[in-house]
């Protein structure tokens, strides 16, 4: 039951920090790459109204939002999960992918973003945030 614990924590932990580093990714997007003139991106309404508008460079921070999230989701919980294994970053880029899916389906994106972003982002990154952590020595000593 503790090792159930401790993947079902793995997992949780690695969404909510994936999630916080996708919305900071996303907060300083529009800063460093200021959308349209007259474009509200508060709401989901204004987004639809202004895709048309927007540039091929305007979906960069959303797609690095995507990707680092994901990755940074599937280290941490690589990180914690007993033995490193793979599952949960697994489980954590599938929770990112279905968000992505939902987000597309919410907010028509251009087809060539929807395939990078839907492709590139969340399962790979699950991987590499999975490969990057799983053969390091622990740092800390936890319980298995």
């Amino acid at each position: 039951m503790k090792r159930v614990f401790r993947l079902i924590l793995a997992v949780v932990v690695g969404v909510v920090v994936g999630s916080v580093a996708n919305m900071a990714l996303i907060t300083l997007g529009g800063h460093v790459i200021p959308p349209p003139a007259g474009v509200d991106t508060t709401t989901t309404e204004g987004l639809k109204a202004a895709m048309p508008l927007f540039e091929p460079r305007h979906f960069l921070f959303p797609f690095l939002a995507h990707a680092v999230g994901t990755l940074v989701g599937a280290l941490v919980a690589t990180l914690i999960t007993p033995g490193r294994t793979r599952g949960p970053a697994w489980v954590v880029g599938a929770c990112f992918l279905l968000g992505g899916i939902a987000a597309v389906a919410l907010l028509p994106s251009p087809v060539w973003f929807t395939v990078v972003d839907l492709v590139f982002a969340y399962l790979p990154m699950a991987w590499l945030g999975h490969r990057l952590v799983a053969g390091k020595p622990t740092a800390v000593c936890m319980p298995t």
